[in-house]
């Protein structure tokens, strides 16, 4: 079932999408965190600049990166921007070789479990909000993802009792300064500032009965002032989602309305395809039938 948050007279209210029509929709998308009145007070500062909601306020966020081709095309277009020279070897290196070039890879750790970095879950926005690149950054990019969110605790958990958790799914984008990213990757805490000045959602949730017979199957598309230059597909996942979730579990509760992310579907960055984000730009993410997020970039 598809479901969104609206504001009334009486406060917030989650609906479900029937028969064409919205109605109440009594279950929760995620666990109830934040008081009702924090909840409200966030709902209608957003409504100042949107004229959506998202479904349901995070707990926390996890990234993970579950798309190896993501990584290899993105490390590419990273060097092909901040660092030509390096580019025109490994370019080089890449024809003469019919491989990608080593370095584009995922680091081991990526082969032997799931990798993530924890997000800033209070900075998440509804679709429709105007974006303006952080003041420190000139590389401002969009990343198509797939969000789920936990409808039951989980601790030490299986992969099947972790798949079993999931509430709903979600239409995530994950802001990124690709021109700050890569030192504080290099510095062995992982992003920081180039990650936390934003993320945005969907302003629809689908129940994961109707999202994860199909999970390997989605497609999604990413449109720049109306033109498609990028479609996405969520095939070859390198861990499943039962068990990147009981791999969060390990040793940690984690609870209802935590948020995580599969990390970029491949060709859903601009940094992989080379249609970087400018002032005036109206770009939009779409994703198969869970919804899509639509943002103008503002200087």
């Amino acid at each position: 079932m598809k479901l969104r948050r609206v504001r009334t007279e009486n406060g917030l209210q989650t609906q479900g999408l029937r028969d064409g029509q919205w109605s109440a929709h009594s279950e929760a998308v995620a666990g109830k965190v934040f008081s009702d009145q924090w909840q409200l007070d966030v709902a209608d500062e957003h409504l100042r600049k949107s004229e959506s909601l998202l479904p349901f306020n995070p707990a926390s966020f996890r990234d993970f990166m579950l798309f190896e081709q993501h990584n290899i095309d993105a490390s590419r277009g990273l060097v092909r921007r901040f660092h030509p020279t390096q580019y025109r070897l490994a370019a080089a290196v890449e024809r003469l070789s019919g491989r990608s070039f080593p370095l584009f890879k995922p680091k081991p750790l990526f082969y032997q479990q799931p990798i993530y970095y924890m997000g800033n879950h209070l900075t998440f926005v509804p679709s429709g909000t105007p974006i303006c690149a952080p003041a420190y950054s000139s590389a401002l990019d969009y990343e198509l993802e797939i969000g789920f969110v936990l409808a039951e605790p989980l601790y030490c958990a299986t992969p099947q009792q972790a798949g079993a958790a999931i509430g709903a799914f979600v239409l995530l984008n994950d802001f990124s300064a690709r021109d700050i990213q890569r030192a504080e990757m290099a510095s062995g805490f992982g992003p920081q500032k180039s990650k936390h000045f934003a993320s945005s959602m969907s302003a629809t949730a689908v129940t994961a009965d109707e999202i994860l017979p199909r999970i390997d199957n989605l497609t999604g598309s990413v449109r720049i002032n109306g033109n498609t230059v990028a479609t996405v597909s969520s095939a070859g996942m390198r861990w499943s989602l039962g068990e990147v979730l009981a791999h969060a579990s390990r040793s940690e509760h984690l609870f209802p309305g935590e948020l995580f992310g599969t990390g970029t579907l491949p060709g859903g960055s601009g940094m992989e395809t080379g249609n970087w984000l400018e002032p005036g730009d109206v770009f939009t993410l779409t994703l198969d039938d869970i919804g899509e997020v639509e943002h103008v970039i503002t200087s």
